[in-house]
């Protein structure tokens, strides 16, 4: 597999408004967020495609189809995601993470937003994802 680029850094919180005091009030990043959504993101911070603060709930949801984080799996404190090339890579990079021993979250899909995802879990708790999202290969790398 060919990672093309850090597609995505997020802070994974389970109270989004304490962690938004610090990233959104102390640090003043420009994160934004839709109305009655509690995720907070840019892609207009420099170095970054994409940075966001992640409601552990929100994280349940996209890894396990509930919003309770699994007693039985390491609570994430932050979310990766590698970008490829292309819709087939990430089907084909998520072949190689399980013939390397390791588990994927959830079948890869395509998200409502366009964005096709394979996620895992490390041991030390970080949610890795491959991804491929069109729109973020219409922006400097």
């Amino acid at each position: 597999m060919k990672v093309e680029f850090v597609a995505s850094v997020a802070i994974v919180t389970p109270d989004p408004a304490r962690s938004r005091r610090l990233f959104v009030d102390t640090l003043r990043l420009p994160l934004e967020h839709a109305e009655g959504d509690d995720y907070y993101s840019t892609g207009n911070l420099g170095g970054s495609k994409h940075f966001g603060v992640w409601p552990l709930a929100q994280a349940a949801q996209a890894c396990f189809g509930t919003t309770a984080w699994p007693l039985d799996k390491p609570v994430p404190q932050v979310s990766i995601e590698f970008e490829l090339a292309n819709e087939a890579a990430v089907e084909q990079g998520a072949k190689e993470l399980q013939q390397h021993g390791y588990t994927v979250l959830h079948p890869v899909r395509t998200e409502p937003w366009g964005q096709t995802v394979a996620r895992i879990l490390t041991d030390e708790g970080v949610i890795v994802g491959l991804s491929y999202a069109p729109s973020l290969h219409d922006q400097p790398a």
